[in-house]
């Protein structure tokens, strides 16, 4: 056997389906429908430095080629996974020769360019503001986040978005019915089996694709890819949530607001969401005592022993037992009466204590543990509240002399804080009242 003679390997699904033109580019309507404002400007020629910044499989490299194309422009691409300064200065090199020999532009195109440090990025910086290079960086990170404010200044960020079912059944279609997809097979996808792949994709055509290419390597031919051959092939698939990326923080916002919002369903949705990703329950069951305190505060505070315990249970336990007495904290301060008092007095001291300087203790809030400190006045006059009425020692003073005192805690009029907020308007009507209130120097 003549192993230098081998037919080429077949190109993946995804690759044979690439496509040619942008109207048989599928999704981001929104960008490139007619009319719209990056279609208008690559149908004049109009190209400019651009970031697409989407999740995985939704087109991101595709549009970049097609830009080219339509523009006839070279095109010059690098992953910053592997690239570096280097292969930037070849890419310019080559830009400056197609724009002497051939009058082209050259389009750029960098790949997961979040991953470029800040001298990388600087690197071609020059080249785009002289317009060598015209820059085209494709990203899943929040550019706000990942890319120099230098760089961002000079390219426009354009969103892209999860392929919708429209989409992704246009994508189907060309793959069961062209003969460079899989039309030579005839195979019949049914609705059902269609939307095992629609929920596994997970709004990625690229992941689609594969999944269709690999059922197809298992079904017969001119036969049925049905669910249970799909089954076997999904498992247990994961729904998008990037560890430490934007659908992190994304979801892991949506519940926290969807606590806030006392919405319990919400919050489970979303809890569910990251559990089904692959979130570790162990840094939910953190974040939902931190929403015990920051939303929920006084009102009721059973609510922050319970989200101790919970992660305490979800530590012990472990999944899937934990995770149910997380849920039940997590319904439990949706439904909780809202306060963020005790959060925003605290960040209000907070910055006082950060504006105001080392501002000294007063001597009659000092300890005295010593004959000397007592001789040098510490501690005197100071005021026993046991010893007081009502254990309130009415008109004192505890803050800095040179501070006014503050009124950094607002409790808010529900749940337990009524109460509080009663106590604490009866305590400074007998503050104004008092003939001891003590002056400031």
């Amino acid at each position: 056997m003549d192993l230098f003679s081998r037919e080429p390997v077949a190109q993946p699904l995804a690759a044979r389906l690439r496509p040619a033109s942008l109207d048989e580019y599928v999704g981001q309507e929104h960008l490139l429908a007619r009319g719209k404002p990056l279609r208008e400007a690559l149908e004049q020629g109009a190209l400019h430095s651009m970031v697409f910044w989407g999740p995985p499989g939704v087109g991101k490299t595709t549009l970049a080629r097609l830009l080219a194309k339509v523009s006839d422009a070279h095109f010059e691409t690098v992953s910053a996974v592997l690239a570096g300064v280097k292969e930037i200065r070849q890419a310019v090199e080559i830009a400056k020769q197609q724009a002497a020999q051939y009058g082209r532009r050259t389009i750029l195109f960098v790949d997961e360019v979040h991953r470029f440090n800040k001298s990388q990025q600087d690197a071609f910086l020059p080249y785009v503001e002289d317009g060598t290079l015209i820059f085209i960086g494709a990203t899943t990170e929040n550019p706000s986040f990942e890319l120099n404010n230098a760089l961002l200044s000079r390219a426009r960020v354009y969103v892209l978005r999860s392929l919708d079912e429209a989409a992704l059944r246009k994508l189907v279609g060309r793959a069961l019915n062209e003969p460079k997809g899989l039309g030579d097979l005839h195979l019949e996808l049914p609705e059902e089996s269609f939307q095992m792949l629609l929920a596994a994709a997970d709004g990625d055509g690229r992941r689609l694709l594969n999944l269709l290419e690999n059922a197809s390597d298992l079904a017969e031919e001119g036969g049925s890819i049905g669910p249970d051959l799909l089954r076997d092939l999904l498992g247990d698939s994961r729904r998008r949530f990037d560890k430490g990326g934007e659908a992190f923080y994304d979801q892991i916002s949506a519940l926290h607001k969807s606590v806030r919002g006392s919405n319990p369903d919400a919050a489970l949705y979303w809890f569910a969401r990251m559990l089904d990703g692959g979130c570790d329950p162990l840094y939910i069951a953190r974040r939902v005592v931190r929403m015990a305190s920051e939303e929920i505060g006084n009102a009721d505070p059973r609510a922050l022993p319970l989200c101790l315990n919970a992660w305490d249970v979800q530590e012990r336990l472990g999944s899937p037992e934990g995770e149910l007495a997380v849920a039940q904290a997590i319904v439990y301060l949706a439904c909780a009466p809202k306060s963020n008092a005790v959060y925003t007095a605290f960040k209000a001291a907070m910055r006082d204590a950060a504006e105001n300087g080392s501002q000294e203790v007063p001597l009659h809030l000092r300890n005295a543990p010593t004959r000397l400190m007592k001789d040098l006045g510490y501690g005197n006059e100071y005021r026993y509240a046991h010893d007081e009425p009502d254990a309130y020692a009415a008109g004192e003073d505890y803050f800095p002399e040179a501070m006014e005192p503050r009124r950094y805690y607002q409790p808010v009029p529900r749940g337990l804080e009524s109460k509080i907020r009663d106590k604490l308007e009866h305590l400074a009507r007998l503050d104004r009242e008092s003939p001891l209130q003590r002056r400031k120097p």
